[in-house]
């Protein structure tokens, strides 16, 4: 237990590394720091609501559940098809922009996969047209998203998030159609599988344009898909993959026709939730012991955002953004890279 005398980054300092991990330990002891300073500001209105969920079901019943929906203010839906396949949809217009609610949200969706016996394949899509998510809230004090509770892994929210949705019992996939962007990028990588429209998506994380780094831990994910040559030109290019290029690196498991992309999807998502569950579970978890980074991995990108994301360099970049139109739909988001990358060194 902390003393009372002692900071919470010198009681962390206490259990310092080996040299050979000491740029680990660095990192983790300055994010304490972070965290120990009360990040008040803003990262340059989220409202929090749990996610909904809709059976599809005849007649007034999904009348009813729709009505329940629409006045909720729920940013994730969950729609059954099935008992075995259900569909979570991000509704949060007009940019899908993820912050400390949608990630409470999200992650309610995860306890409730996790809790049914029964689900088999979830798919991960967008109800918001142009964007299946443009990127985390920028705008909003970092407290919000640094003051919610460490999830049930222990780690810190969005880390948590994303190894928990990783690590289903169950084949997620990612419907993307739009813009998959910073976390939104981060969110399909934490699936299983991810399917593109040719016409429509774009995928980037664009961060280090921005001056800070990705947080939601793309580069170890990119690194295993696309090789670390291919993850170092998506990271720190920090430039636009169409649906094409991101098949062609490993970005995504096929790019699809737009108006084929739905029925692909569907097809195959109502395949798997046709199979045994055991053999399911079963062949996810050898699959990912030889596929997925260790927990540690992901939570330092989440403190390397944390400290790099105050750095005076980063605060000037966003603050241009924002008079430029961030978070806002036009050119500005569309083109989130380029105009991040404009900014005079």
């Amino acid at each position: 237990m902390t003393r009372p005398d002692r900071t919470a980054a010198q009681a962390h300092a206490d259990s310092a590394p080996p040299s050979s991990n000491r740029w680990m330990h660095n990192l983790r002891t300055a994010a304490w720091t972070m965290k120990a300073l009360a990040l008040a500001g803003p990262i340059v209105a989220c409202s929090v609501s749990s996610a909904q969920t809709t059976e599809v079901l005849p007649g007034e019943k999904l009348a009813a559940l729709a009505t329940t929906k629409a006045t909720s203010g729920a940013k994730v839906r969950i729609t059954k098809r099935s008992p075995t396949y259900w569909r979570v949809t991000l509704d949060n217009p007009p940019l899908n922009i993820i912050g400390a609610g949608e990630v409470k949200e999200l992650a309610a969706v995860v306890d409730q996969i996790e809790a049914d016996p029964q689900v088999q394949v979830v798919v991960f899509d967008s109800a918001v047209p142009g964007y299946f998510s443009a990127h985390y809230d920028l705008l909003s004090p970092l407290t919000d998203t640094t003051g919610m509770a460490p999830g049930p892994t222990g780690l810190p929210a969005v880390t948590d998030l994303m190894v928990r949705l990783s690590r289903l019992p169950i084949v997620t996939i990612a419907s993307i159609r739009g813009r998959a962007t910073g976390i939104g990028s981060e969110l399909i990588l934490a699936c299983d599988m991810r399917y593109a429209s040719r016409e429509k998506a774009v995928l980037s994380q664009f961060e280090v344009s921005a001056g800070f780094v990705a947080g939601g831990g793309p580069m170890v994910n990119l690194a295993r898909l696309v090789g670390r040559g291919r993850a170092m030109e998506i990271m720190v290019g920090s430039d636009d993959i169409d649906g094409d290029i991101a098949e062609r690196y490993g970005y995504v498991n096929r790019s699809l026709p737009d108006a084929q992309l739905d029925r692909f999807v569907d097809n195959l998502a109502l395949r798997i939730a046709s199979f045994d569950r055991q053999a399911i579970i079963d062949t996810k978890k050898l699959v990912d012991v030889e596929s997925l980074p260790p927990e540690a991995d992901i939570k330092a990108s989440w403190d390397a955002f944390l400290i790099s994301v105050q750095r005076p360099g980063p605060q000037a970049r966003l603050k241009v953004l924002v008079g430029k139109g961030l978070q806002k739909p036009g050119d500005i988001e569309v083109h989130l890279g380029r105009h991040a990358a404009e900014y005079p060194n």
